[in-house]
């Protein structure tokens, strides 16, 4: 188990509409958010990017010159955070991402490792949105870890299910990419794996032996029972608008910062001590900062 837990914050994700939820979508909102996490314990920003336009901060972006002013102005408000790129999308054009990533070099990207049936359904038996695969076959996976060895980014393997979590060990032992694999557990998606702490003996069973792990737990009050075990287990902890909007007790927070300061006080009370982003990079074989 490892003494130290990395806290990775989720600072706004694809899905959240900023008018109907406190997701930020502006350089400032963004790097004002990362500041509440960091402050929290937070060594590392996952972070998505949106459009700018007026009344388009619900749509991603994936335009070069968008994720680098965003990721600076992270930086600049979180000195030596490790900044972690998200690259999901669907559909056959995946360039946008690849821009993205050549453009911003970070130290850690998503690499989604598999393909999923994303849906959902309404109480009423209706689809909560049109029925949509989230495809990662496993030629796009490489091309994606091929540009990563190319910026020099540490793939973290986000895994839906757990044959996504087998499918890791095989990109591994086919050379699709080097040194040892950082897997994300995606819990609590509903066509996925739940967010049922009694998984996890069995997912840390199914990845390559010594590798790091974390939990994104996706969800309500639900989660939390989730992310305690993933800190006892000696996995590192992810939280964040993203994923949520709601502490253990159910109430709604409208801060990072809040959610962070929540999964700190599940690694302390496990007996573990909160990564600074210098320890976190060293833990994860991390060379330095990218320069700003």
């Amino acid at each position: 188990m490892s003494d130290k837990a990395i806290i990775t914050c989720a600072i706004t994700g694809v899905l959240t509409d900023p008018r109907q939820h406190p997701v930020p979508v502006t350089p400032e909102q963004m790097a004002r958010e990362a500041r509440a996490a960091f402050a929290a314990g937070a060594a590392v920003m996952h972070v998505h990017f949106r459009q700018q336009a007026a009344g388009r901060g619900h749509l991603p972006s994936w335009e070069p010159d968008v994720a680098v002013t965003i990721m600076q102005a992270i930086r600049d408000a979180c000195p030596d955070v490790i900044l972690n790129e998200t690259t999901g999308v669907t559909g056959p054009d995946f360039s946008g991402p690849l821009a993205c990533l050549r453009a911003v070099r970070p130290e850690i990207a998503a690499c989604n490792a598999g393909s999923l049936n994303y849906l959902k359904v309404r109480s009423d038996g209706a689809w909560a949105w049109p029925p949509l695969l989230f495809d990662n076959a496993v030629d796009k996976v490489k091309t994606f870890l091929d540009v990563m060895a190319e910026t020099g980014t540490l793939p973290e393997f986000e895994c839906f299910d757990t044959g996504i979590v087998r499918c890791v060990a095989m990109y591994a032992r086919n050379g699709m990419f080097q040194g040892r694999p950082r897997y994300n557990f995606v819990m609590g998606v509903e066509s996925g794996m739940p967010a049922d702490p009694d998984l996890l003996p069995i997912l840390t069973r199914l990845i390559v032996p010594g590798s790091p792990w974390q939990v994104t737990a996706i969800g309500r009050g639900e989660i939390w029972p989730l992310h305690r075990r993933a800190a006892e287990l000696g996995g590192h902890l992810r939280s964040g608008l993203e994923d949520t909007f709601y502490l253990p007790d159910n109430r709604k927070v409208a801060s990072n910062g809040d959610l962070v300061e929540q999964l700190a006080r599940y690694a302390r009370d496990a007996g573990r001590d909160v990564a600074s982003p210098a320890e976190a990079r060293e833990m994860l074989g991390l060379q330095h900062a990218v320069a700003a």
